[in-house]
């Protein structure tokens, strides 16, 4: 809604993409589907040339992408796997790698949008992630195994089952990829509407000619927004570890020996 001083407030519209070329791609081919691919290439060429002529003494660049590697290798998949976490480490790493650039995304002026901040890319990640946990349940303990094992836990009477059986159900099919989604969509997109507002209050602000106090208020919103800026950095990091640890543990959950 448009209010005086001809000050357009952001809001959600702030986050619906068109197509990158109007009238011959559709609409889903926008902005949050370009940067996801180009996400995904910077991923798989960081690594495949962190992984290329490795020497005993590391440079810079590979002394960072083997902190990143050990990061994922020792601080989250084999702390939660233990002795199963090598058939998931590609994974969680290529995982963590993915987050972490596309949420960084948000804070590049070539970009300046974190692609999960549209929620269909969040869910579709967690899809994946969820894909990944129940298909390790099933290969372990064979399609009704990983069902009795999910839904009946331990120790529960019979005559509590049918209140238990659905509850499971709900937790391990449905609502852990929907939390998981959520969780990382909320936390990007209200980050990111906040440095919209204070950037485009601010500059609004600045604008308003003869008015001292409408440009100091300006220049204060636009210096706000770039202490924003740099907790989002963290906040982007923080989130693609939030994500991969909850995957780590939800894999660790349907192939452990006990539910």
């Amino acid at each position: 809604m448009e209010t005086g001083g001809g000050y357009e407030p952001p809001g959600t519209k702030d986050f619906l993409w068109d197509s990158i070329w109007p009238g011959v791609l559709p609409d889903w081919v926008n902005k949050p589907l370009l940067q996801a691919i180009i996400g995904a290439l910077l991923v798989i060429a960081l690594w495949w040339v962190a992984s290329r002529n490795l020497k005993i003494k590391p440079g810079k660049g590979q002394f960072l992408a083997e902190y990143v590697y050990e990061f994922i290798r020792n601080g989250i998949a084999r702390d939660i796997l233990h002795s199963d976490f090598r058939k998931f480490l590609p994974y969680l790493l290529g995982l963590f790698s993915f987050l972490l650039v596309n949420n960084w995304f948000g804070q590049f002026f070539f970009f300046m949008y974190p692609t999960f901040s549209n929620v269909g890319y969040a869910y579709g990640l967690a899809i994946l992630s969820w894909l990944v946990y129940v298909g390790a349940g099933f290969k372990k303990w064979g399609f009704g195994g990983f069902l009795k094992k999910s839904l009946v836990p331990d120790g529960v009477p019979f005559y509590l089952l049918p209140l238990v059986v659905p509850l499971e159900f709900l937790a391990t099919f449905i609502t852990r990829p929907i939390t998981l989604a959520l969780r990382l969509f909320a936390n990007l997109f209200a980050g990111h509407l906040v440095v919209v507002v204070f950037v485009v209050g601010g500059g609004w602000l600045l604008t308003q000619q003869d008015n001292l106090f409408y440009n100091v208020s300006g220049g204060v919103s636009m210096a706000f927004s770039l202490i924003i800026l740099c907790l989002e950095l963290f906040i982007g990091a923080l989130q693609a570890y939030i994500f991969t640890v909850l995957t780590a543990q939800y894999v660790s959950t349907s192939i452990a020996e006990a539910h």
